[in-house]
């Protein structure tokens, strides 16, 4: 298997990235613009909002796509929301770059704008030595996701499992039928938790080049245009 090309990227910590729980939602939250050159500037997630956020302020808005993912070691469940429609997709065994490459076309074929990923999180709230690795694929999948216009998000992901088996069980499913699909239905309540919470515990993860963090903005207001405020 070619080993995938290292691409430098930046995952903002939550403190800095993870929206506000204050009354104004869009309250002020700006990247980092210092020394930044005339024409390009990091992105602001005020122009940049998670579709959770948008569906919070909006009930009724049914745009925006988004896939869930549930990185393992060898399988990758993933599950996807269109519309007020949440459903597991598929178990993906692909690591690497094939693993990412495979989420890309996914995603294009699904027409999504946003991948949420599931970051480990023990139950004292710690990361995991996991979250580290989920971490590198989550930045080197939002520098090819941003050529796209895409976004990726990190959702704590701590009890999705658990809450996946006890589903799977109250459905009646048979212990083959769980063990297959365990992953895709656990990528399923990490949209569930995502979408629940508004996005207010999504972190934003973006590409250190500033041209891709620009290039990921215009492509944005291209589909949002209305919380574009241009240049």
């Amino acid at each position: 298997m070619a080993k995938a090309v290292a691409v430098e990227f930046r995952v903002l910590p939550p403190t800095t990235c993870s929206l506000v729980k204050d009354i104004n939602p869009l309250a002020s939250l700006q990247l980092s613009s210092a020394h930044l050159p005339p024409r390009i500037r990091s992105v602001s997630l005020n122009e940049i909002l998670p579709n959770a956020l948008r569906r919070k302020q909006n009930p009724h808005w049914t745009g925006g796509f988004s896939l869930g993912v549930d990185l393992g070691l060898s399988r990758t469940g993933l599950a996807l929301s269109k519309g007020f429609s949440v459903r597991p997709l598929s178990v993906l065994k692909l690591r690497g770059q094939k693993l990412e490459l495979q989420l890309l076309e996914i995603a294009g074929r699904e027409e999504v704008d946003e991948f949420i990923i599931g970051l480990p999180i023990s139950d004292d709230g710690k990361e995991t030595p996991q979250s580290n690795k989920v971490r590198s694929v989550a930045g080197r999948l939002a520098a090819r996701a941003a050529e796209r216009g895409w976004r990726v998000y990190l959702q704590d992901e701590n009890g999705t499992s658990e809450d996946a088996l006890s589903l799977m069980i109250d459905m009646g499913l048979s212990k083959s039928a769980r063990q297959n699909r365990i992953d895709a239905y656990a990528a399923m309540m990490v949209l569930e938790r995502y979408f629940s919470m508004g996005g207010q515990e999504a972190e934003l993860v973006l590409p250190k080049l500033l041209e891709l963090q620009e290039k990921l903005q215009r492509r944005y207001a291209d589909f949002f245009p209305e919380d574009f405020d241009g240049y």
